[in-house]
């Protein structure tokens, strides 16, 4: 099972407390999750930050570009980059489960 959540999680900081209560709790779901299930069902929340979509009303491309300039990767995260990092999860990270996967170009150092 593969959650998305925020890095509003971890920042306390995103587009309402509202978000950034509900993605704080998709990651203690996602713990939970991993202890009742194992070990039947691997559990993973993927926290994307920055992704180039819409979904924040009126942040611009440039907006996004300064931001990530400032970052280890210095690169927007994608659509695809949260897709690849769930394949991952079901995939390759067979050994894990309840951990809480940053797709953030390096964010939440």
């Amino acid at each position: 099972m593969v959650n998305i959540s925020s890095i509003a999680a971890r920042t306390g900081l995103g587009s309402s407390l509202a978000y950034v209560a509900a993605k704080a709790g998709v990651d203690a779901l996602t713990l939970a999750l991993a202890k009742v299930l194992a070990p039947r069902i691997r559990v993973f929340s993927v926290s994307p930050a920055g992704v180039d979509t819409d979904f924040v009303p009126g942040r611009t491309r440039e907006q996004l570009q300064k931001t990530a300039e400032r970052l280890p990767l210095g690169h927007i995260t994608t659509p695809d980059d949260v897709a690849r990092a769930v394949i991952a999860c079901l995939v390759h990270l067979t050994s894990s489960t309840g951990i809480v996967v940053p797709v953030d170009e390096g964010r939440h150092l």
